[in-house]
């Protein structure tokens, strides 16, 4: 096979020691704090005060994960509330977003452009801009029924992104495949669910880890709207589990390490799938 030439010279392959190099490089920058998060979590508290502190324990305090769960701030119910949180807000959106990015897509209407833009100016509003507002509009939601203030308010922050998203998934694909779908007898919305949907999945699972991720750390609005400790999502109850009077660091590490593990399930769950929304248009 001859090789391609690029301006006088051989398209080579790219040196496999210097690209391995380079991928541990960067998973090691990018892996040393969560590997000093985890040795911080197997410290005393000594051994964490300490000046200069030791950079290794002396013998790891895998308790530290038993005192954590043990501890009066029960951080199953806080993980509870954060994983049914960004479950269905990420549900939401995907309900409302599908639909609506498949019209846009398919459809040219008078004002479309202009729909667009504004969708996309939404994402300069954050929940800690409009505190205020979220707290007068769902004071009023009290016990569990919070939960679905806080579903609302991250599915009402992600949905414009993720539609402007899908949106252009769905364009890629040829009007012409929606049209004999059609013309054999299925109706729109089943020509979106069963013809358009599956070619889309790369762009649906990128939706989905952007909106259960941005939902998974949402602080502003959690913290406006949750008073009782029961129902608080991980975002706001983490700082209690560093103590008021005596620091205890290797806890708050401890719950912050527990606290990614579900994300990190998640990414491991659909990589293949996010891989490809990511460089879905590489070779176009």
């Amino acid at each position: 096979m001859a090789h391609r030439t690029f301006r006088g010279g051989i398209d080579r392959a790219p040196n496999p020691w210097l690209v391995a190099i380079g991928s541990i490089a960067i998973v090691a920058f990018f892996g040393f704090p969560y590997a000093l998060m985890f040795i911080t979590s197997l410290k005393t508290r000594l051994e964490v005060t300490n000046i200069p502190p030791a950079y290794f324990p002396d013998s790891p305090q895998f308790g530290n994960y038993v005192d954590v769960w043990s501890s009066e701030v029960n951080p199953a119910q806080s993980l509870l509330a954060t994983v049914v949180i960004a479950v269905g807000a990420t549900v939401l959106v995907l309900f409302v977003a599908t639909p609506a990015a498949y019209y846009v897509a398919r459809f040219r209407f008078p004002g479309r452009m202009v729909f667009l833009f504004l969708v996309l100016c939404t994402q300069m509003l954050q929940p800690t801009v409009l505190a205020v507002g979220l707290f007068r509009e769902f004071s009023g939601w009290k016990g569990i029924a919070v939960w679905g203030a806080l579903i609302l308010i991250n599915a009402a922050f992600n949905l414009s992104f993720a539609v402007w998203m899908m949106q252009a998934f769905f364009a890629a694909v040829p009007k012409e495949i929606d049209e004999a779908a059609l013309l054999d007898g299925l109706g729109r919305f089943q020509t979106m669910a069963r013809i358009s949907l599956p070619l889309v999945w790369p762009g649906i699972v990128t939706a989905i880890i952007f909106v259960f991720v941005n939902a998974w750390n949402e602080y502003a609005a959690a913290l406006v709207l949750v008073n009782d400790n029961a129902l608080q999502p991980l975002t706001v109850s983490m700082p209690r589990f560093l103590g008021l009077y005596v620091q205890d660091w290797q806890y708050l590490f401890a719950v912050a390490l527990i606290a990614i593990v579900p994300v990190i399930i998640l990414f491991g769950i659909i990589e293949k799938r996010l891989i490809g929304g990511l460089t879905a248009g590489a070779g176009k």
